[in-house]
Parts: structure tokens; sequence; C-alpha cells
């Protein structure tokens, strides 16, 4: 038994460091994540750009129903209502538009 719980204790613990490894994967306040999906919200203004997931979105321009960002350094334009598309192993798609900010959902 006492063999036993070392080992437990030890798996425990490498089960709660891979789940705060998964959770950790967004960088700042404009990222809201679950386990592998993340709502992200950039100011659209030249240059600003987050990093979720592994890689880096940036807002290159929209209007009212379309997004062009950089994401994983791929160009890719969003539209409102449109499925999602895959960008670098990861799904995009766009969730709304507004003067000041674009909010996209990234998942894996």
């Amino acid at each position: 038994m006492l063999i036993s719980s070392p080992r437990r204790l030890a798996a425990a613990v490498a089960s709660a460091a891979l789940g705060l490894t998964l959770l950790t994967g967004c960088s700042n306040d404009n990222v809201d994540c679950s386990l592998d999906e993340c709502t992200v919200t950039i100011d659209r203004e030249t240059n600003a750009s987050v990093s979720v997931l592994g890689v880096e979105a940036k807002f290159i321009s929209a209007d009212e129903n379309t997004v062009t960002l950089d994401v994983a350094g791929e160009q890719v334009s969003l539209t409102k209502g449109q499925q999602a598309v895959d960008v670098g192993g990861l799904q995009v798609s766009l969730d709304s538009v507004t003067p000041e900010q674009v909010q996209v959902q990234i998942s894996k």
C-alpha cells in the first residue's frame, strides 16, 4: 500500500499540471478560454493582436460584416455567419464586429 500512495500522488500532480498547461493557452484579458476553445476580443486598431493557443492573431481590417486577421502568419477573411475556417490547424470563426472591437472563436 505504501508503494502505491506516492505513485497516486505523482499521477495526481501530473494530471493537474497537464490541466493547467491546457488552460493557460491564452495570453491576456482579451482572451477567455475553455479546455480547447477560446473567445478572442481584438481592438479595431492598427497592430492590435493577442496570443492564443500557441498562435498570434492580429487585426488587419474590418467592415460591418467581414474581418481580416493574420492568424499564425496566415491572412484570413471571416464573415459573420460563416462556418469556421481552418488556419494552421485551428478553427477560426467570427462572432461579432463592433466599431471598437472584433470577437472571434479559435478552437483546436
